[in-house]
């Protein structure tokens, strides 16, 4: 179904952090979010585009992602309409930038479905109505402050730990956390391509830990060197950065670089090639999960609406609101028993709060078709 669109907003808005968040990569005091708003046919599309600041995660950044909208994405769709399903494949000319990608098909997707008066999770999949919570913890400064955070997400329901790392910051803290909550907490590490092939006997230790996975330890350009490691380690390896699209994932499984696949939407271009992603992993009886980018309410719906497909067998990191914000963009996302409800309205099921929305604001610009 075609979706002619009137225009797209790009909205720029300042949402603090009720903590930093330290990894492997650097430390976030606050999130600069870059909101895509699609008016399409009486109806708006919301989504969230993954980027962050600063270039350290991936290569794409905030800025750049408002200028490759504003200069190429945008101006390529067409003016008579245009599928949602067909948005990636207009705009595969242009190389790279696949957190503005996803965040352009995503909020035409979402336009579309709050049109045709259907759900996100609907749409997608979702073979359930709620969702596991896993929280991640950043690097603490100290052993105590790290269990004392842990003691506090596991008080409040978190079903499953993951711990980031980097060297001088992993086996120590690994053996605390299992010594003091015990064997049946689901722990996972997560060293966002912290370390090197030469780091694999140390990197072993942690299989002392029963450990759920650890995820990207390696460089994100490197499959080969993460089959290598995974045959040293018997701690299941999980790749994130390395997998980019449904490709990405056929070749790190036919290589053997990975048995657990972490995938962010924003990092693989949208929610339909994550939907890819996932039916070849569960094709081939790989577990695949959904992780975040510190995401706001409108990034953190479409995260649950997915994380809801049958495949998703492992808790995600789809936390609370309260986890990030003090107050979050939309009516907050609230943890009941470890889990999330998937919004069931039409579309993402959630829509910013314009007060909220008014008052986080730092820029807005409007880009007609």
């Amino acid at each position: 179904m075609k979706t002619k669109i009137s225009g797209v907003e790009l909205r720029r808005i300042a949402m603090p952090l009720v903590a930093p968040f330290r990894t492997s990569f650097g430390v976030e005091t606050s999130r600069d979010v870059l909101l895509v708003r699609v008016v399409a046919d009486g109806h708006e599309g919301w989504a969230e585009c993954g980027a962050m600041a600063e270039p350290r995660y991936c290569s794409e950044y905030a800025d750049g992602a408002q200028d490759v909208l504003r200069r190429f994405l945008v101006p390529a769709l067409p003016k008579d309409g245009v599928d949602a399903q067909d948005v990636a494949r207009i705009l595969r000319p242009f190389t790279g930038h696949r957190m503005a990608k996803s965040a352009l098909e995503t909020a035409v997707l979402d336009a579309r479905l709050r049109a045709a008066g259907e759900s996100f999770g609907s749409y997608l999949g979702a073979a359930r109505d709620r969702v596991p919570c896993g929280v991640s913890v950043g690097i603490m400064d100290s052993v105590p402050e790290l269990l004392d955070a842990v003691d506090g997400y596991l008080a409040q329901g978190y079903v499953r730990i993951k711990l980031k790392i980097e060297p001088g910051w992993d086996v120590a803290p690994v053996r605390a956390v299992r010594e003091r909550f015990g064997d049946e907490l689901l722990l996972q590490v997560d060293a966002n391509a912290a370390y090197t092939l030469a780091d694999a006997q140390h990197l072993a230790e942690l299989d002392h830990f029963g450990l759920l996975m650890i995820e990207q330890p390696l460089a994100n350009d490197d499959m080969v060197q993460h089959a290598a490691l995974a045959g040293r380690l018997r701690t299941p390896v999980c790749l994130d950065e390395s997998i980019e699209s449904a490709a990405d994932a056929a070749a790190a499984l036919s290589l053997g670089a990975c048995s657990v696949i972490n995938i962010k939407p924003g990092r693989v271009g949208g929610y339909l090639e994550a939907r890819r992603i996932h039916d070849l992993a569960r094709a081939h009886g790989v577990p695949v999960w959904c992780g975040g980018m510190l995401e706001t309410g409108v990034g953190r719906a479409a995260n649950v609406a997915l994380a809801a497909l049958p495949g998703f067998t492992l808790p995600g990191d789809t936390s609370g609101s309260d986890r990030y914000f003090a107050t979050d963009l939309t009516d907050p996302f609230t943890l009941a028993d470890g889990h999330l409800a998937v919004p069931s309205a039409p579309g993402l099921g959630v829509t910013p709060l314009p007060d909220v929305l008014d008052a986080v604001t730092t820029s807005s610009e409007w880009l007609a078709l």
